[in-house]
C-alpha cells in the first residue's frame, strides 16, 4: 500500500518556522496562588499577564515614573515662576494634572480622588459640573446602591434619579438647591461691591471653603490650594442653580478666560508634566491641549472603556496625542481600556498611597 505524505503547502502553513524574539522580551506569567494570598505580589504580576492586566501593571509604572520625578529637587530656574497666581506655586519637579468624570465622584472612587488631594498627591483638577456638585451633595446626603436594570418610568415618578446602577433622590438636590443659592447672592455681592471676577475655579475654591466636611474633595482642594477647573460648569445641577438664580437675583458672571489662562500657564511653567485622565470628553481634551502648550506631556496615563474608531477624543489612543504635541514624542504613554472603578482605586493604592505610608514611616524613623 502507496504511504501517504502530509501535504507540504498544509505542513508549511502550520509548521512554519519561527523568527528569533528579541533578547529580554518578557514571557507570559500570572500570579501563582501557592505563594499565599498577597494582593501586592498579585498586582506586580499584572504586567506579565497580557491583556488589559498589563496594561494596568504599565500604568503602575507610568504613574511611579511621576512621582519618582515628582520628589526629585525643583531646578532654581522654576522655583519663582509662579507670583502670578498665589495658586500657582510649585514646589515639586513634576506638576501632575488629574481628570475625571462625574461618574467617578458619583460612585466610591471619589474616596480615592480625596485622598490624592488631602495628602497633595496631584497639583491640580480638571472635572466636570457633575464632578464637582456630586461631591458636595454627598455631603449634605447619601447616594444609594440600585441597579442597572431598575425602570426609568417608575423611578421618575416616585423622583429618583438613576446613574448607572446608582440613586440619587431628588431630594438631595432641593437640599443642594437651598444650600448653594445663598452662596450665590454672597458671590453677586462680592462681585458688584468688590468688583470679584468670579471664575469656575474660584466658584469651586469657596463652595469647597463653605462645605467644610473633611470627607469632600473641595473642601481638601480648597484647604490644600490645589485649583480645580471646570470649564463645563453650567453643565449640571450646578447650572441649574445659576439658571434659576439669574431669575431670582440676576447678574452674576462667571469668566472663563481667566481660567483658561491659569490652567494654560501651570503646564508652561512646569518643569515635568505628568496626566492622568479617567474617562474621557472635555476633561481629557483640555488636560492634553494645555499640555501642547508645552509641547507635551512627559508622562501620561488615561484610563477609559472608548474606543478610537469613532474619532472620538474620548477613545483616541495616546499616540494620537503626541501627533498634535499634546504628549511628547519621546514619552511612553499608556491607556487602560477599562471601567474606573474596577481600576483606579489599584492604580493609586499601588503608587501614590504606596509611596504616602512608605515616605511617612521613613520620616517616622528618623
Amino acid at each position: 500500500m502507496e504511504e501517504l505524505k502530509e501535504p507540504s503547502l498544509a505542513k508549511e502553513a502550520v509548521l512554519q518556522v519561527s523568527s528569533k524574539l528579541p533578547e529580554g522580551t518578557p514571557t507570559v506569567q500570572g500570579y501563582d496562588w501557592n505563594r499565599g494570598l498577597n494582593y501586592e505580589a498579585l498586582f506586580q504580576s499584572y504586567q506579565h499577564s497580557g491583556f488589559q492586566a498589563t496594561n494596568l501593571g504599565n500604568a503602575v509604572k507610568e504613574v511611579n515614573k511621576m512621582i519618582t520625578c515628582r520628589a526629585e529637587p525643583l531646578p532654581e530656574e522654576y522655583q519663582d515662576m509662579y507670583e502670578e497666581d498665589e495658586f500657582i506655586k510649585r514646589t515639586s519637579n513634576c506638576t501632575i494634572f488629574l481628570g475625571y468624570t462625574s461618574n467617578m465622584v458619583s460612585c466610591g472612587v471619589r474616596e480615592s480622588i480625596r485622598f490624592l488631594v488631602q495628602h497633595k498627591q496631584i497639583d491640580c483638577i480638571v472635572t466636570t459640573a457633575g464632578g464637582v456638585e456630586e461631591d458636595l451633595i454627598k455631603c449634605l446626603a447619601p447616594t444609594y446602591l440600585g441597579s442597572f436594570e431598575m425602570e426609568g418610568k417608575r423611578l421618575r415618578e416616585q423622583g429618583i434619579n438613576r446613574i448607572g446602577n446608582l440613586l440619587v433622590p431628588n431630594d438631595n438636590y432641593c437640599k443642594f438647591e437651598n444650600w448653594v443659592l445663598p452662596l450665590m447672592d454672597e458671590m453677586l455681592v462680592e462681585q458688584k461691591t468688590k468688583g470679584m471676577l468670579w471664575t469656575p475655579s474660584k466658584v469651586i475654591q469657596r463652595l469647597g471653603e463653605a462645605i467644610n466636611d473633611e470627607s469632600s474633595i473641595y473642601y481638601w482642594a480648597a484647604k490644600n490650594k490645589i485649583p480645580v477647573f471646570s470649564p463645563a460648569l453650567t453643565d449640571g445641577s450646578l447650572g441649574d442653580m445659576m439658571y434659576f438664580h439669574s431669575f431670582r437675583n440676576p447678574g452674576l458672571v462667571l469668566d472663563i478666560i481667566s481660567d483658561l489662562r491659569r490652567l494654560n500657564t501651570m503646564a508652561v511653567k512646569a518643569n515635568n508634566s505628568g496626566i492622568i485622565i479617567i474617562g474621557g470628553g472635555v476633561v481629557k481634551h483640555h488636560i492634553c491641549n494645555a499640555n501642547l502648550m508645552r509641547n507635551g506631556a512627559d508622562f501620561s496615563v488615561f484610563v477609559n472603556t472608548a474606543s478610537e474608531f469613532d474619532g472620538s477624543d474620548s477613545g483616541a489612543r495616546p499616540d494620537e496625542a503626541i501627533s498634535w504635541g499634546k504628549i511628547k514624542k519621546d514619552a511612553s504613554p499608556v491607556k487602560v481600556y477599562a471601567e474606573a472603578s474596577l481600576v483606579f482605586p489599584i492604580l493609586v493604592g499601588e503608587t501614590f498611597v504606596k509611596d504616602y505610608f512608605t515616605r511617612n514611616k521613613l520620616n517616622e524613623k528618623r
